[in-house]
């Protein structure tokens, strides 16, 4: 069963209202996408999950690859999540957006192969790896071979008809585009991003006081710095032209060599202030 959605967010959104009621809770990565808010190792903290489930636990939302940590779970990973989701009865809400949009030397697992007994909503859409964001086209795909989904299917139905779907010219180029893609658009994207990613890399590694993350997925590298303390990181988006990523990586540099100060083991950032006297 396919459910077409404005967007994988819209997707998610069904998702959630439909499995949870007032009261319930959602099991969410963080870091994670900003629409639903496990540490940043780049896996799943099982044992922490594990303990984080209780008898009000609607969903366990799983971001493969993730967003904006660039992770590529492996399918043992995969697996060992839907152990503990099918113990204590907990459907997955995967968010596979960017589905087999991986670099090369890892492979991307659809959460529902590993085990069908753990009934799954898969949120997915053309955004990311064709390149359409405005198109507003996602969709929910339901996994659920054992017939646990019987009410969700219905409820899933009745909320999509409440919501303004994709343009009927979106729908309809779906089948070609699914069909027709050539595979020299997608290796030639990901080699794309990859040299940007490279680049980005390399100048950021080089800036006193970052840590970038090498991602093993398209979109993000994820500089780190300890400033305040604690493990802070931002996001760097590589679907940029290559011009335009030197100079946004220049000026990074610039920042941090104006305001990045070393003192022995530790860090200190000295940052401007705002008009209303908040760093910046």
């Amino acid at each position: 069963d396919v459910i077409l959605t404005s967007g994988c967010s819209s997707a998610l959104d069904l998702c959630i209202s439909v499995l949870a009621n007032p009261g319930d809770n959602i099991l969410i990565p963080r870091p994670g996408f900003s629409i639903y808010r496990t540490l940043a190792d780049g896996e799943v903290d099982l044992a922490h999950l594990e303990e984080s489930i209780d008898d009000r636990t609607a969903a366990i939302v799983v971001n493969n690859p993730s967003n904006p940590c660039g992770s590529v779970y492996t399918r043992e990973h995969l697996r060992a999540i839907a152990h503990i989701a099918e113990r204590y009865k907990v459907p997955i809400i995967a968010d596979e957006i960017y589905a087999h949009f991986v670099f090369p030397g890892h492979e991307f697992h659809w959460f529902a192969s590993v085990n069908p007994n753990v009934p799954v909503l898969s949120c997915g859409g053309l955004t990311k790896r064709w390149l359409v964001p405005g198109w507003r086209q996602g969709w929910i795909v339901i996994y659920d071979a054992k017939g646990h989904f019987a009410e969700v299917r219905k409820g899933l139905l009745a909320l999509s008809t409440r919501i303004l779907g994709p343009t009927p010219s979106a729908r309809a180029a779906i089948p070609d585009i699914l069909e027709f893609t050539p595979p020299e658009f997608y290796a030639s994207t990901l080699k794309c991003i990859e040299r940007t990613q490279a680049k980005s890399y390399a100048k950021l590694s080089a800036v006193p006081g970052l840590r970038p993350v090498m991602p093993r997925a398209p979109f993000r590298v994820l500089p780190a710095s300890r400033c305040f303390e604690i493990g802070m990181f931002f996001r760097i988006v590589l679907t940029v032209p290559s011009d335009m990523m030197t100079e946004a990586c220049d000026r990074i540099a610039q920042f941090c060599a104006a305001h990045h100060r070393p003192t022995g083991s530790s860090e200190v950032w000295s940052l401007p202030m705002t008009p209303e006297g908040s760093e910046v």
